[in-house]
Parts: structure tokens; C-alpha cells; sequence
């Protein structure tokens, strides 16, 4: 469409750096809430009766600039350290063979969370979306595509904050792996290219503050590091 026809100026596009160059412009993103048991335990429930569940995040909260403002409303921000999926194609109704297919590439992501206001919201019954879907709330690194790093589906993902492990997983330990997260999402959602997926967190979730240095990985998908500010 031509810009002249718009009637405020465009926003920005959001876009992940790709490494190595390039962009990857996204669309929408999808977070998986719990899908690692110890962390499921450690947030009070019980992983073996649950199904998946899903909230999203604003396209535009994906930040790769390293660095994250302490978020206003809050004062007990919590770090979630999760391996993230881009989609080069979707569909409704996905194939459980064929869900691979779709995906581009892979990242190292931080589902920061204002945990009072998501304890709130959770206690009255509300959407998540004031605690989980706010600026910058989630830390990205660049994407490497698939080409270069397979498809993960076991390896580290840790969490330092300030040189301290906070968390430690294995992605084999996800309750869903990526192909059954796809495969679920495309069942009430018609997945398109742009997509993004963060995978869920290990436990060891806890607080940071202004002037921590987080850094999160996940093998062979490089290092994220992040200051708070």
C-alpha cells in the first residue's frame, strides 16, 4: 500500500538480526506457558494433567539491543530463559511429521515477566497480558537458520545473572517438543511465515534488578546477554 494513503505514519516493522546478516521480519508471538515440569512444579502446578496453554507477546516487545529498562508498575521482574522458533511458513491443521518443515531458524529468547502484576491477574481471573506483554519484554538474540543448527531438541539452556546460575534445563526435558507445539498451535490458529515461538522455561525463574547482567544460552544456538538499565 502506498504510505501516502495512511493516515498517521507507518510504524516500524518489527524484525530479529539474523546472523551473519539479514533480517526476519515477524509477524506475531506465541509463548508456551510451563512446558518444563520442574518449573511447572516450582509455579504450583502439576505437569502431568496439564495440556498445553498458550498467552502471546507483542511483536514489537522482541528486543535485540542487549539491554532492558526496568519496567514501570512493577518491582519484582522476573527473567524466563526459552529457546525461540521462527516460522518460514504455517497452515492450519499442521501434520505432526510435517511441522518441522516450517520452521526458518532458532534464537536464544527471555520471557521477562512482571510477576506481581501476573500473580494478580491470576488471582481475579484476568488475562496475563499486563505481567507477560509490555516494551521490551523480550530479550532476543540473533536468529540462525536451520541450515546451520538442525533442529534442536536436546542440549543445555542455562541462566546467569550478574556470573550466578539461576536456571538449568535440558531442551530434551520440554513436557511439548517444537513439532507438537506447532502441530497444537495450528489447530486453533492458522500459523503463517513470521511466526514466532518461544518454547517454555527451565525452573530457577527469580528477580532481577537494575545493573544485573543476564546471560542466557542454549547449545548451539550462541549466547544472550542482556544488562538491565
Amino acid at each position: 500500500m502506498n504510505q501516502d494513503n495512511f493516515v498517521i505514519p507507518a510504524p516500524p516493522h518489527p524484525m530479529i538480526p539474523v546472523e551473519g546478516g539479514g533480517v526476519f521480519p515477524v509477524r506475531r508471538v506465541y509463548c508456551i506457558g510451563r512446558n518444563y515440569a520442574a518449573h511447572a512444579i516450582e509455579m504450583g502446578h502439576d505437569p502431568d494433567r496439564e495440556p498445553p496453554f498458550f498467552f502471546q507477546k507483542n511483536p514489537d516487545s522482541l528486543d535485540a539491543s542487549g539491554e532492558m529498562p526496568y519496567p514501570v508498575g512493577t518491582s519484582d521482574l522476573h527473567h524466563e530463559i526459552e529457546m525461540m522458533v521462527a516460522l518460514k511458513s504455517g497452515g492450519r491443521d499442521i501434520a505432526l511429521e510435517d511441522a518441522l518443515s516450517h520452521v526458518w531458524g532458532y534464537g536464544v529468547a527471555l520471557d521477562m515477566t512482571r510477576r506481581d502484576l501476573q500473580g494478580e491477574a491470576k488471582k481475579l481471573g484476568r488475562p496475563w497480558e499486563i505481567g507477560k506483554s509490555f516494551e521490551h519484554s523480550a530479550p532476543i538474540s540473533p536468529l540462525l537458520p536451520v541450515a546451520q543448527v538442525g533442529h534442536p531438541s536436546t542440549g543445555e539452556i542455562t541462566l546467569h545473572v550478574n556470573g550466578a546460575l539461576r536456571q538449568e534445563g535440558d531442551l530434551a526435558q520440554m513436557i511439548w517438543k517444537t513439532p507438537e507445539i506447532i502441530r497444537y498451535l495450528s489447530q486453533y490458529f492458522e500459523l503463517a511465515a513470521g511466526d514466532v515461538i518461544l518454547t517454555g522455561t527451565p525452573a530457577g525463574v527469580g528477580p532481577v534488578a537494575r545493573g544485573d547482567v543476564m546471560e542466557g544460552k542454549v547449545a548451539g544456538l550462541g549466547t544472550l546477554r542482556v544488562r538491565v538499565t
